[in-house]
């Protein structure tokens, strides 16, 4: 008499199924390592970005001496660079330092600008119409015109007034609407009008960033009148301000 083959059949298939399935199991990770861990066919990490490689960025054109004379603590800078050291007429960039590990960004310019009528100087005199090479802090500003919002100690007076004509007979009126002291033989803290000269009167003083009039100055550096206001606008004391200015040979060292 025959036996029925269903029920063996079902029973043999379940019994390899359940066999099978611990057998044939594929072990990815190490057994000893701990749990959670990553086996030897784990993703691995994501490539870092290129920016993070690179080391921070520097002022481009400055040589070590002139970057030695940076403040640490400084995080704007306006680079204002001579054609040359006969030359009055330079370019000025602003600079800023927002994020060390990225390093220095330019953020405005090039800005077209005048200096002094005889060039630069590494030891300036009065009278001499030289501009002063050097680095020099920003803390104080002023005008004859009311304050646009500058950042920087404002002070506005009449005093500012100027007439007369530049060395090539353009009209000097407005040259003091907006100014920003260089910290040159000066002290910081001070109405740019301040005549206090620390180094002595002999050494010169009164040297500024102020409105260009057309032409080469006594030893300050001129911006265009809107550029004047954007520099207000934007120089920030929490960030230790400083120009950098000199003919380009010069900053090269």
């Amino acid at each position: 008499m025959s036996v029925p083959r269903r029920p063996y059949v079902l029973l043999v298939a379940l019994f390899l199924l359940v066999i099978g399935c611990s057998a044939g199991a594929v072990q990815t990770t190490d057994p000893s390592a701990p749990r959670g861990a990553a086996g030897p066919e784990a993703s691995p990490e994501p490539p870092r970005p290129v920016e993070s490689l690179r080391p921070p960025a520097e002022i481009p054109d400055l040589g070590p001496r002139t970057r030695a004379q940076i403040p640490a603590t400084a995080r704007q800078a306006l680079v204002v660079t001579g054609q040359g050291p006969d030359s009055n007429r330079s370019s000025a960039v602003l600079y800023s330092l927002d994020d060390p590990a990225l390093g220095w960004r330019p953020g405005a310019g090039p800005w077209p600008a005048h200096n002094g009528m005889e060039g630069w100087t590494d030891h300036h005199l009065a009278d001499d119409l030289r501009s002063p090479v050097g680095v020099f802090g920003l803390t104080d500003a002023g005008g004859r015109l009311p304050d646009p919002g500058a950042l920087l100690p404002y002070d506005a007076q009449h005093r500012f007034a100027v007439s007369g004509e530049g060395f090539l007979g353009e009209p000097l009126e407005g040259s003091f609407d907006y100014v920003v002291a260089i910290n040159y033989n000066r002290t910081p803290g001070t109405s740019p009008l301040d005549r206090t000269r620390p180094l002595g009167a002999e050494r010169g003083g009164g040297i500024w960033v102020h409105v260009d009039h057309g032409g080469p100055t006594q030893g300050c550096v001129s911006l265009t009148e809107d550029r004047m206001r954007e520099l207000l606008l934007t120089l920030d004391p929490a960030k230790s301000p400083v120009i950098v200015m000199g003919d380009a040979a010069s900053l090269a060292l």
